[in-house]
């Protein structure tokens, strides 16, 4: 095989013009092949590999600087930086990341997993470059998705100013995640349908020079278009035409369920069936009940997705079942925030869906537009725990110590279906204030084992007290309020006192009676959230009865960047274990007695 000499890209360029597509076949095989066994980003991988060999093939890598945006799509090109191991033998699966990560490889030189940033990164390295009177090629690579979110505008804006090279290769395969929208891809579609020969051309209206390959899957016909643009003197687009999932059926007729999938049978593309949920506990699903219900209710109900309508159970055809009462604004998390925010205030009831990870993005919205204008938009918050996506580009569990301290948005944490339905209900009907809700991530327990929703309505806060007891109360948040009545359980056998157990249901705004009663009758409280600690809900609650005198002690994560950790043993190393959180409260405990 090919590919088992390949340790650099100085091997690719060592091969014979005429062995580069049988290397291309090569690693699609082994990208599927390692994809079926642990699972992936299938489809985006599979349409980029032609381009990532023919990038390897003409350039120079690290010494020319190739910047790859969202970088989900790199695994043809870590391959030929020295890591086909992890692709080709099974006991090396899972051993680098899915996502460009500088601390493998000193050909992945920023580690990133949001979108639209590739263009402004390699404008500030070309920047840099002249600066320093050096001479070597800058690209930037950026699939169609990704020229939605703003920045990529704003880069290529700027982009246009610079008077020296700037590659900036536009991966088209007429796809985000699901489909794209916006007028932006009407013009994509007249350039693909002309060849690239349209007078109305997005690239040259902004002051770029232009060029189209039509086959961005034949490795030959790049490598002869970045041949020709190697050592240029001023910034131009290379818009390359790709096909999503090519060369595996099943990917190439469902792009969008290909997008990212778990293992799978690799002869016939069957999937492996997930794990049983819980009942009711499939919250895409509910959430897409609630709200298709709701729209037929009240045509003023909108579900707004940022490019991941999957998360709220909008498949294609409950999209087209929406009509207008759906919108799908594309990777455009700032713009979806401010969209809701003019929504509400117009008389329409907007739910946007979106993951935790990416909500980081339009934080100035959310602080601006939303709250500042005390909009009642409802956000579900999707993904958003130390059992979310482990990735360090992806974390999402700094949702509680983000959103906690926006001024006036009303923040939820459910810990069962019946409380989350509860909640969106309410939400969908006040128009008082902007409402977010944290989506659970964990299986939460029916009602019957865990907190009753013991009232609809959500307008000021009020805990909610499962379990009365002494001397110690566990305030378990949202996800982890099953952990929280573990912890509690563990005293009581302990100890042989029965501690308190509250569900908050508040991540935002305190329920001062609660508390004060709770100051008065227990020795020690305990606070547990499935988030940062660093300026978590905890937090908030240890300020408040500081002064009041009670011993209270915080459980969360600590703020960093793992990456690919496993969730149990994060939690043990910041000592969030049943035993170590119950002996903690009871050592507590014991020196306020003394």
């Amino acid at each position: 095989m090919i590919i088992s000499h390949i340790a650099s890209p100085a091997d690719v360029k060592a091969l014979d013009r005429s062995e580069l597509p049988t290397l291309c076949q090569e690693i699609r095989q082994a990208i599927l092949a390692s994809s079926a066994a642990v699972g992936g980003h299938v489809a985006p991988n599979l349409g980029a590999i032609e381009l990532e060999c023919a990038l390897h093939r003409v350039f120079s890598s690290p010494h020319d600087k190739i910047i790859f945006d969202v970088s989900h799509q790199t695994y043809a090109h870590k391959m030929l930086t020295g890591r086909a191991d992890a692709f080709c033998d099974p006991a090396h699966y899972l051993e680098v990341s899915g996502f460009s990560n500088p601390l493998e490889s000193e050909h992945d030189l920023f580690a990133m997993g949001h979108t639209s940033t590739s263009i402004g990164l390699a404008l500030g390295m070309a920047y840099a470059r002249d600066l320093a009177h050096e001479t070597h090629d800058v690209i930037a690579v950026i699939g169609d998705g990704s020229l939605s979110g703003g920045l990529a505008f704003e880069g290529l804006d700027n982009a246009a100013d610079l008077a020296s090279g700037l590659i900036i290769i536009v991966n088209d395969n007429d796809h985000s995640i699901a489909e794209n929208h916006g007028g932006l891809y009407r013009n994509l579609a007249l350039l693909r349908e002309s060849k690239g020969r349209a007078q109305d051309n997005y690239f040259r209206t902004l002051g770029l020079d232009y060029r189209y390959l039509d086959d961005g899957n034949d490795v030959l016909a790049l490598v002869d278009a970045l041949e020709e643009l190697r050592g240029i003197d001023h910034p131009v687009v290379l818009h390359v035409r790709t096909v999503k999932g090519m060369g595996y059926a099943p990917a190439e007729a469902d792009p969008e369920g290909w997008h990212h999938v778990g293992p799978f049978d690799l002869a016939t593309g069957a999937r492996e069936p997930r794990k049983p949920a819980a009942p009711h506990a499939n919250y895409a699903e509910l959430t897409a009940s609630c709200l298709v219900s709701a729209m037929e209710r009240d045509p003023r109900v909108v579900a707004v997705s940022a490019a991941t309508p999957y998360i709220m159970g909008f498949t294609p055809e409950r999209r087209a079942q929406a009509g207008r009462q759906f919108l799908d604004v594309g990777i455009a998390e700032e713009h979806a925030v401010t969209l809701v925010t003019a929504l509400a205030a117009g008389g329409a009831k907007p739910v946007l869906g979106i993951y935790g990870t990416f909500l980081q993005r339009a934080y100035d919205e959310l602080w601006h537009d939303l709250c500042l204008n005390a909009a009642p938009a409802t956000i579900l918050v999707y993904g958003s725990s130390v059992f979310g996506t482990t990735d360090q580009t992806h974390l999402g569990y700094f949702d509680i110590a983000m959103l906690g301290d926006m001024p006036g948005l009303r923040y939820l944490a459910p810990t069962n279906p019946e409380e989350y339905t509860a909640m969106l209900s309410w939400s969908l009907e006040q128009r008082e204030m902007p409402v977010a809700i944290r989506v659970p991530v964990v299986s939460a327990p029916a009602p019957a084992d865990g907190p009753a929703c013991d009232d609809a309505a959500f307008d000021t806060p009020a805990y909610q007290v499962v379990r009365s007891g002494s001397k110690i109360a566990v305030l378990a948040l949202g996800d982890f309020f099953d952990l929280g009545a573990q912890v509690a359980d563990e005293i009581e056998h302990r100890s042989g006192e029965r501690a308190t157990l509250v569900n908050p249901r508040f991540i935002t705004g305190l329920d001062h009676a609660c508390l004060q009663r709770l100051s008065r009758t227990h020795d020690v409280i305990v606070t547990i959230e499935d988030g940062v600690l660093e300026g978590g809900w905890g937090e908030k609650v240890a300020r408040y009865l500081g002064p009041l005198g009670t011993r209270v002690r915080c459980f969360g994560v600590h703020a960093g960047f793992p990456d690919r950790y496993d969730p149990k043993e994060l939690l043990a190393h910041d000592g969030m274990t049943v035993d170590a959180m119950a002996t903690e409260a009871l050592r507590l405990c014991e020196g306020s007695a003394s």
